[in-house]
């Protein structure tokens, strides 16, 4: 497959999946649209193979074959499809590999690990699945970042993962992951048994909503911590990050908003929220 070609296949996958990349996409540079559509492609390609493979056995298999393509891309000798595109823009950009192997990292550890033990053990899991996004987009802005604007990254990163965990509270658990760490759950009194029972009952106990209205308060500090980013990069990026850490405190408020009852209804943040959200963002500073 020609580059053009692989990048028009990237450009593809990019703006058929993800709603809010399509309205970032557009406060992108022109020069910077297709190498943000290359490494998306990468990123929503690895994802689905984590997520709609038969089992966790084929899962692990594409995920290794997508490690050997990737591989391959940095080393200069890309296979075809979207990594002749990727390669290109790792080339340009000189990025760094172990982003993107951290998030094929997290990938596997999804078919092998679906509950978590401590809030430390499911960070580390963000680290891996979530940081590494804003760190390549940084890289791909070509910011020198210090280790200060790094943890701020990082901070938003985590956030939107966290927050996303605490809305699909009901949605994982039918997947078989309990994101939500097991010592978490117990400090409010909330025991395995409960969980599945609130599943089956439909319904969230007084526990459990105490326990999520504790994990949006905390995640909530996130967003505050790493917003300051938004002042330290060029204006186009400060304005997506702005859209991101919007979107990551709606959905926060959108769990709030049903009482913290994440197990009868999955809490969404309503049209009119997002297309404020995303006029601030383009009307921004």
């Amino acid at each position: 497959m020609s580059v053009k070609k692989a990048e028009q296949e990237c450009r593809r996958i990019a703006l058929s999946h993800y709603e809010n990349f399509l309205v970032a996409s557009v406060l992108l540079p022109r020069r910077l649209k297709q190498p943000f559509y290359n490494v998306y492609a990468f990123c929503r390609t690895a994802d689905d193979l984590a997520d709609e493979s038969a089992n966790p056995t084929s899962a692990l298999r594409a995920l290794d074959q997508c490690q050997t393509s990737l591989d391959a891309a940095f080393a200069g000798r890309p296979a075809a499809g979207i990594f002749t595109a990727l390669a290109k823009t790792i080339e340009q950009f000189q990025l760094e590999k172990q982003p993107f192997n951290d998030l094929l990292d997290a990938f596997r550890q999804d078919q092998q690990k679906t509950r978590y033990e401590t809030m430390g053990e499911l960070l580390d899991y963000c680290r891996r699945s979530a940081n590494p996004v804003g760190r390549i987009v940084l890289r791909l802005a070509a910011i020198d970042a210090d280790t200060a604007d790094l943890e701020r990254s990082d901070q938003i990163c985590t956030g939107l993962q966290l927050a996303n965990f605490w809305q699909d509270v009901a949605r994982d658990h039918a997947i078989g992951r309990v994101y939500l760490p097991q010592s978490e759950l117990l400090a409010w009194g909330v025991s395995k048994e409960m969980l599945s029972e609130m599943i089956q009952r439909q319904t969230t106990y007084p526990q459990m909503k105490a326990a999520i209205q504790a994990q949006c308060d905390r995640t909530q500090t996130y967003f505050d911590c790493g917003e300051p980013l938004c002042d330290h990069v060029p204006k186009w990026l400060g304005r997506n990050l702005r859209l991101f850490v919007g979107g990551g405190r709606a959905t926060l408020e959108a769990i709030r908003a049903v009482d913290f009852d994440v197990i009868r209804v999955r809490p969404r943040v309503s049209k009119a929220t997002q297309v404020g959200l995303i006029l601030r963002s383009l009307i921004g500073p």
